[in-house]
């Protein structure tokens, strides 16, 4: 056999044996080999529905590279109707998710260990939508309404809140439309909606939309919430925190220059025209960011408003606090990750 031969197989055994003794590539370290996911740097971001405003800040993250400069690749994966945010954050289908207090509460409730660890938003968007020539300023209005229809998701919590805390035995309720035409055609009909959303649609189409909130009656569910589970804060704490400072940083971004992130969001949503889009940052800002409330504490959360949601879940029976393990407001959030001021 020539010697060169003899030499390349050398060079050939050697070259083997010390890629089979050569250190494993640890699990969360940067570098991973095709396919696999590295949960400290490539992490999914799961929406509660389509792109929109509500999701502002955090596609600004996305888009502004925030979640890059935190050394994360974030994928934000698009929701819709019974998506199950909060389910597949529990079992480590996605990392992260964007839903409601209340929601979270419910499957806290059914044994999901999902904490909150921030909400872009004081106040609640969620209203009841009726026609301005009705009169109507406040929800109360409704308990002397008739004839009166309205369309909303009875099992929801905030209806069942809305309909066992007014006496709205003159109104005749009906499962929430889908679009405003119902709406547009009736003067004697409301139905829920987000501030940010339908009311210009229906304002766009020829309408007169009046939003009665329901934060006005007490229920001011913490909305578009950042959410995690409780192994990932205990186990990788840093992942947590730096999703949330990006997150945080990205909210800031979209309330004061929205106008990059809104084309994103178009593009990804073609049904968000680009006027809505710029209509709901308007709406959404006193909603981060309430008179006397600082930015600087943007995604703040409090006990007393957790706790109060919760007391009002049991009040409503969407809770039953006597079977099984009771539901804590302490353990639905944390303020860890929040450098407030």
């Amino acid at each position: 056999m020539p010697l060169y031969r003899v030499w390349i197989g050398f060079c050939l055994l050697v070259a083997v044996g010390c890629q089979s003794q050569a250190p494993k590539t640890p699990a969360n370290s940067s570098s991973t080999s095709a396919g696999e996911k590295n949960p400290a740097f490539d992490v999914t971001l799961a929406l509660n529905w389509y792109p929109e405003a509500e999701h502002g800040g955090f596609y600004a993250a996305l888009v502004h590279g925030y979640f890059k400069d935190e050394g994360l690749k974030v994928t934000i994966r698009s929701g819709g109707l019974n998506v199950p945010v909060i389910q597949d954050v529990a079992t480590k289908v996605v990392d992260f998710g964007v839903d409601n207090a209340d929601k979270l509460l419910l499957l806290r409730a059914q044994g999901a260990d999902v904490v909150a660890v921030m909400s872009p938003l004081q106040d609640s968007p969620r209203c009841i939508m009726v026609h301005k020539k009705s009169g109507f300023t406040r929800l109360e209005d409704l308990q002397n309404a008739k004839p009166f229809t309205l369309g909303i998701n009875a099992p929801n919590p905030f209806a069942q809140y809305l309909t066992k805390t007014l006496n709205l035995k003159h109104v005749q309720i009906v499962p929430n439309p889908k679009g405003v035409a119902d709406f547009l055609e009736r003067a004697e009909f409301g139905q829920q909606a987000y501030s940010f959303s339908e009311p210009f649609l229906a304002e766009k189409l020829g309408g007169d939309p009046q939003c009665l909130m329901l934060s006005d009656i007490g229920f001011n569910t913490y909305t578009s919430t950042l959410l995690t589970r409780r192994e990932l804060i205990d186990k990788q704490p840093d992942l947590v925190a730096k999703m949330t400072r990006a997150s945080i940083k990205g909210w800031k971004k979209y309330l004061s220059e929205p106008d990059e992130t809104n084309a994103y969001i178009h593009s990804k949503n073609s049904e968000m025209g680009l006027d809505v889009l710029a209509f709901g940052t308007k709406a959404l800002r006193p909603l981060c960011l309430p008179e006397g409330f600082d930015e600087n504490n943007l995604g703040l959360m409090t006990a007393e408003r957790w706790q109060t949601l919760v007391s009002q879940m049991v009040e409503i029976g969407q809770i039953k606090q006597d079977a099984g393990t009771p539901v804590k407001a302490e353990d639905a959030f944390t303020l860890t990750f929040l450098e407030t001021k």
